[in-house]
């Protein structure tokens, strides 16, 4: 396949428009809602036990376990119905799992002890509000080592066989990564984790036991003589807008609705750049950066932290976030600077801003949050993958339900094909219309290419810089054995079964002549591919501090009566679960995890 053939009309390296501004919504897109049909909205007469703010995974969950007990049940959502589930949708997901059948069948020998190990190194708890975190995360591995799996199993989930190797960590076996590949892809992605869950709440919504209030903004929690009894907020006008798309502030009323507890669960602050910016944690990860894309839909406006707050919640750890350094800007995107992420495996060669190779041992999937700060200390909110089509037909996955459709419609034919060779559809599209994407026949005409994308005032790569780290990179590749930590990485990586089928390219180089003085031509792997990769908002990892059973707490320590916080906006439980690193396939999880205990906290409180 030559470059001219796989991208019609456009020839090879060239550049095309850069960072597009996008308008603050587009007309309905292909993208398709979880559920089949309007929510039944609350008649008169209707007094829920329990108000859900926030109709995303953690409130699905919450809400299915209160009328599991018999409780009503209303939720309340600022989007129209077809934004049921939240992020969750977008999602690959990919579920934390420990000691499972699915490793096992792999020959990976997982632990409680092992992965319990490794979420304190990545973790890193050090604060004194530290305390309920850590209890949170210690409860959340024993789920994720235990009931997890059959919780799920039973509502009809199901795990794809191979185990994903997310976070490999950077090296140090007392830090950061997982010690071996935890990351389980659900079969049907994140559209499957939302329905196993919003279909017995759509069950109980037939029953009479839960009522939908879409088009209702949360703008204050009512508390009366110090306990939550309610919310008050604004209707906004009603539309059709396709999920995930923005939709308009214009307001039409007002409403308030009571019940005996209130949850907040309304996700976190990755829509809202200038949110993002304001808590950057600039000790850790040096200057917040100017250029950010956004990795979720517009909603997530990180509203309901403030709100709480305000109500006499009490927030800790706004500092602690999780945002990705493989952003791509999406060619149909649809919410503003809409990113997908690359979920990459270890053969990409990965250069920062200034063109010099990313610091041993931040490879590609290896540790988030070091590579955000590397790349921020070499002065740039991007850098750079180089590589080839053999090297991204196997190892790029990109994050979004919509992009893995073989997953997502359950097609075992369509998974069978990733075994193969050449480049899958979602990744050919990116190729042809992605504005961060170069394929080129030549190192210099992908450095050519690359450049053209550069921003004002962005460095340029030097051809001969990139061809020696090429070409050393390329020496490492005639033996199973190497002195280069990213080359034993990727033979390690090997060594796991479903890795080798179906996610790792056979190491090989990336040019046909690695001679001296020579090597401009793509080698046995095909066109060569750069692609400039962005800083993209997703997870916020601190927020409302909770109990073990997802209730609220005071500033000064005390339960908040009648108030619980599950999900995001809880930093996945107690305020921070994650501490200052995530192991992945932990969001979904979190969510989970903590809905499921607010819902059966609730259910015994009311």
């Amino acid at each position: 396949m030559t470059n001219s053939a796989s991208r019609p009309g456009r020839t090879t390296g060239e550049a095309r428009p850069v960072h597009p501004v996008y308008p603050s919504w587009q007309p309905p897109s292909t993208s398709h809602a979880a559920n089949t049909g309007p929510l039944p909205a609350p008649e008169p007469g209707f007094e829920p036990d329990v108000i859900v703010v926030g109709h995303g995974l953690a409130g699905l969950v919450a809400t299915y376990e209160a009328t599991k007990a018999g409780k009503k049940v209303l939720v309340v959502d600022q989007e129209n119905e077809k934004n049921l589930g939240g992020q969750a949708f977008w999602s690959l997901g990919g579920l934390f799992l420990v000691d499972t059948p699915e490793q096992r069948r792999i020959g990976i020998k997982d632990s409680l002890d092992l992965a319990w190990r490794d979420w304190l190194g990545s973790a890193g708890f050090d604060r004194a509000e530290d305390e309920l975190p850590r209890q949170w995360a210690r409860a959340y591995v024993e789920f994720a080592a235990g009931e997890k799996r059959q919780y799920l199993h039973d509502l009809g989930l199901r795990i794809v066989p191979t185990v994903g190797w997310a976070e490999r960590g950077g090296g140090d076996v007392s830090g950061h990564g997982n010690s071996v590949p935890r990351f389980h892809v659900t079969w049907g992605t994140g559209p499957e984790v939302v329905r196993v869950f919003e279909e017995p709440v759509l069950d109980a919504a037939r029953a009479g036991l839960v009522r939908f209030a879409v088009r209702h903004r949360v703008d204050e929690i009512v508390v009366s003589d110090g306990r939550a009894v309610g919310v008050r907020g604004a209707t906004l006008v009603p539309c059709d807008l396709d999920r995930g798309v923005a939709s308009p502030r214009d307001e039409t009323g007002t409403f308030e609705f009571r019940a005996k507890a209130v949850l907040v669960s309304s996700g976190g602050i990755g829509g809202n750049p200038d949110l993002v910016r304001q808590y950057w944690p600039t000790d850790r990860l040096g200057a917040a950066p100017e250029h950010l894309i956004v990795g979720v839909p517009e909603h997530v406006d990180g509203r309901m932290l403030a709100i709480s707050e305000s109500a006499g919640a009490n927030l800790i750890n706004r500092d602690r976030m999780w945002h990705y350094t493989e952003g791509v800007s999406n060619f149909a995107p649809v919410w503003p600077s809409h990113a997908i992420r690359i979920i990459p495996g270890p053969s990409t060669l990965w250069l920062d801003g200034n063109g010099d190779r990313m610091p041993v041992p931040l490879f590609p999937g290896f540790h988030t949050t070091a590579s955000v700060e590397a790349i921020r200390a070499a002065g740039h909110d991007h850098s750079w993958f180089i590589l080839d089509s053999a090297i991204a037909g196997k190892e790029f996955i990109l994050s979004g339900s919509e992009q893995n459709p073989e997953l997502t419609d359950k097609s075992l034919k369509k998974f069978a094909s990733k075994a193969g060779s050449g480049l899958p559809p979602s990744i050919t599209d990116f190729t042809e219309q992605g504005v961060d994407w170069v394929v080129a026949d030549t190192l210099e005409e992908l450095v050519d290419g690359l450049n053209g994308l550069l921003r004002e005032g962005e460095p340029a790569l030097e051809l001969e810089k990139v061809r020696e780290f090429v070409l050393a990179m390329d020496g490492q590749m005639d033996n199973s054995f190497a002195k280069d930590a990213q080359v034993q990485a990727i033979h390690n990586a090997r060594r796991v079964l479903t890795d080798k089928l179906t996610r790792l390219a056979k190491p090989h180089k990336l040019l046909a002549d690695s001679g001296p003085g020579k090597g401009s031509d793509a080698g046995s792997g095909g066109p060569l591919i750069g692609v400039k990769v962005h800083l993209m908002t997703r997870k916020t990892l601190g927020g409302i501090q909770t109990t073990l059973d997802s209730q609220c707490l005071t500033p000064d320590g005390e339960p908040f009566p009648g108030l619980y916080a599950a999900g995001e906006v809880a930093g996945f439980g107690g305020g921070g679960v994650h501490g200052y690193n995530a192991l992945e396939g932990t969001f979904l999880g979190g969510c989970i995890f903590s809905g499921m205990k607010a819902g059966r906290a609730m259910a015994r409180e009311v």
